[in-house]
């Protein structure tokens, strides 16, 4: 169960729920900002952003920014996004210049 707050340990918590859900995950990187291809080598397609229109399972990353080195990643439940801690929406950083990519299990 995701905390409350952040633990700075996001990418691993979705590791651990996919690996749960049956995902086979043998190499990951450390980075959140880097899992894109992961994502990808399991199943997920790259898509465009749907944060007012998400379906269990949809996974984004936040890039990289100059405050944030790692980046976040998180999962929408089918009742709201979680990574690390459950999040009250997608937005996370204080920052509109952040960039997104988000991904669905294809």
């Amino acid at each position: 169960m995701a905390s409350a707050t952040s633990t700075k340990k996001c990418a691993r918590s979705i590791r651990i729920a996919l690996q749960s859900a049956g995902a086979r995950i043998l190499n990951h990187p450390v980075a959140a900002s880097d899992w894109g291809n992961t994502l990808q080598t399991i199943g997920y397609k790259k898509i465009n952003p749907s944060f007012d229109n998400p379906k269990e399972g949809d996974i984004y990353i936040i890039h990289r920014t100059q405050k944030h080195v790692y980046g976040h990643i998180a999962a929408y439940t089918g009742n709201q996004w979680v990574s690390d801690f459950r999040q009250k929406s997608h937005a996370v950083y204080k920052n509109d210049q952040v960039r997104y990519t988000y991904y669905r299990l294809a």
